[in-house]
């Protein structure tokens, strides 16, 4: 069995990694720590009644010696700019890290102080960490003592966009990503415009161009097509407990056949357990992914004009966090990815 702590078990990400843990048949959950100061130790089952009678255990303030103690692998689904204060202690301690931040997706330190707004406090680490979207980084995931585990955003989008950036089909600023993510993905915190009166009847777009999650997209797009991309991307909130779909534009140049844009899909992800690709017009909804580490992409491609639009779901707290970073540590540990997840 592996023994797992969860350093931020107070957040959605970490409540959703608790219940897929939970029914994981080799992996432990032997720590659990709040991201924030706790007065008194908590009974998880008093924090969360759902997980009563399954899990023995209490939630305490982050003690970084005895979670090592207790634990092989370290989840942190802590707060940006958290991670990054903690995460090297674990590792000097010999522990496997996989954080659901984004304190180390992006390789260029300078980028945290534009994108996040602070100073990296470890950043020699950046390039020993793996950014964990299993489906292309499998290799490297295998031998990684340190997991970036993508965003949500970044997971529905490169998914349905790197087969084509692989190809080399789609030219520089060639994509528009129009994006709506549930509640959930802005995290549990008391904010006015996460408020039920606020956001429940209501759709609303924010950080135009100028979301976290924009880097990390171009830094990837742009290692898997060769060259420097860029990406307009406008994030939307929806009232959703949980869910995100994810629109593409693209305009494919020179135009492909059907047939060749079904064979690079097929490609990809023929062999993929968690990515489903539909046929050309049939589009994916948030309710066929809601629960499960599922991405599907569906797609409409007009051949006369060589315009492809692409519509990619996921459930942001699973393939978008949780179920990743538990596929990722399948992978890590040379086990089958579905374990746990399906």
């Amino acid at each position: 069995m592996i023994r797992v702590g969860v350093v931020g078990a107070t957040g959605y990400t970490g409540e959703e990694l608790l219940r897929l843990l939970l029914q994981h048949p080799q992996a432990a959950v032997t720590s659990v720590s709040a991201s924030a100061k706790m007065e008194h130790p908590m009974a998880l089952a008093e924090l969360y009644p759902r997980f009563g009678g399954r899990l023995k255990l209490f939630c305490t303030s982050l003690n970084i010696n005895e979670v090592a103690a207790a634990s092989d692998l370290v989840f942190l689904a802590l707060p940006h700019g958290t991670a990054m204060e903690v995460a090297p202690d674990f590792l000097r301690l010999g522990k496997k890290v996989i954080d659901l931040s984004g304190d180390f997706r992006l390789k260029d330190a300078a980028l945290y102080e534009r994108w996040y707004g602070f100073t990296h406090a470890a950043p020699e680490l950046l390039r020993e960490s793996v950014y964990g979207l299993t489906e292309y980084f499998r290799p490297q995931l295998q031998t990684a003592s340190l997991v970036a585990n993508p965003g949500c955003y970044p997971t529905s989008i490169l998914l349905a966009i790197l087969p084509l950036y692989r190809k080399g089909w789609i030219t520089d600023g060639g994509v528009i990503a129009d994006a709506k993510s549930g509640i959930t993905g802005a995290g549990r915190k008391a904010e006015r415009p996460l408020l039920f009166a606020e956001a429940n009847e209501n759709l609303r777009a924010y950080k135009l161009n100028a979301h976290q999650h924009l880097p990390e997209m171009t830094e990837i797009c742009s290692l898997i097509a060769g060259r420097p991309v860029t990406m307009t991307f406008v994030p939307h909130v929806v009232p959703l407990n949980r869910g995100m779909l994810s629109t593409l534009y693209v305009t494919l140049r020179p135009t492909r056949s059907s047939a060749e844009v079904a064979q690079v899909f097929e490609d990809a992800y023929g062999r993929e357990r968690f990515v489903r690709v539909r046929a050309n017009g049939t589009l994916p909804e948030i309710r066929d992914v809601v629960e499960t580490n599922y991405c599907d992409i569906g797609y409409r491609y007009d051949e006369a004009s060589g315009q492809l639009i692409l519509v990619s779901v996921i459930d942001n707290l699973t393939k978008g966090a949780a179920g990743q970073a538990i596929q990722n540590m399948n992978v890590m540990y040379g086990l089958d990815e579905t374990l746990g997840l399906v």
